[in-house]
């Protein structure tokens, strides 16, 4: 039987993290799926820098006792932040009853057919009571679509089309153009109106572009200040050689 973590004002156990698995070094991941992940982690850090939350990558989440972690590609969870001493054992990866809630926000990057991200791991996030569950498949693995979206509607997940995630105030879109030098289509987080959550990359770039331009404009209106002048000093000596004082008119 399947031992839950119960949380209780008068009794309130928990686990000795040092006997849990917290990583096993095992890489296992393409280059596509890790470019994906951190453009979908950094975006939100360079974007949503007035709010407190936890934005990782293949990071282990432990929600029930004694049964291995599951790791999502990515996962954000709002109102938490990893404790100062992340090297300590309890902190290096996402424990529930640390943290005190689940993860609001699970994504999951299909790369074959055996990851069973619509079966069990659903079923899982299910359970673990994660607001919304995505699944993005690129190559369209698990059929037509790209982008599965669920959202927990009292104890269970109900796919849904709507790709602005209400509850977490997050939207999502399929964006075609370039990432680390790699032009391709991504899963990006956007505003309700469809801009995307730029990275730090790109709000640089943008903040350049922009020093740019106005350096730009200022040069071009000290040209034109230069060209008003000499065209009045032209003017000047003109009326100046049919005997008529420029500064008398």
């Amino acid at each position: 039987m399947v031992e839950q973590i119960v949380v209780s004002d008068d009794n309130f156990y928990i686990p000795d993290a040092n006997k849990l698995i917290t990583e096993d070094d095992t890489p296992v991941d393409n280059f596509a799926s890790e470019k994906q992940q951190r453009l979908l982690v950094s975006s939100l850090y360079s974007s949503l820098q007035n709010q407190i939350f936890l934005a990782s990558a293949n990071v282990g989440i432990y929600h029930i006792y004694k049964q291995p972690p599951i790791v999502p590609n990515v996962f954000l969870s709002f109102d938490v932040q990893v404790p100062e001493n992340w090297w300590e054992k309890k902190n290096r990866c996402y424990l529930v009853w640390e943290f005190g809630k689940s993860p609001e926000v699970i994504v999951e990057i299909v790369s074959n057919k055996i990851g069973d991200e619509l079966g069990e791991k659903l079923k899982t996030y299910e359970q673990m009571r994660a607001s919304y569950y995505i699944v993005y498949d690129p190559s369209q693995q698990l059929g037509e679509k790209q982008l599965y979206i669920y959202q927990l509607v009292g104890r269970r997940y109900q796919e849904t089309n709507e790709t602005w995630l209400e509850q977490v105030g997050l939207g999502l879109t399929l964006w075609e153009g370039e990432f680390e030098a790699r032009q391709d289509s991504w899963l990006r987080w956007c505003y309700q109106d469809g801009t995307i959550f730029p990275t730090g990359d790109e709000r640089a770039q943008t903040a350049e572009q922009r020093a740019q331009t106005a350096e730009q404009q200022a040069e071009n209106e000290k040209q034109q200040k230069e060209q008003a002048l000499s065209r009045a000093e032209l003017l000047a000596k003109k009326l100046r050689e049919m005997g008529v004082n420029p500064d008398d008119l």
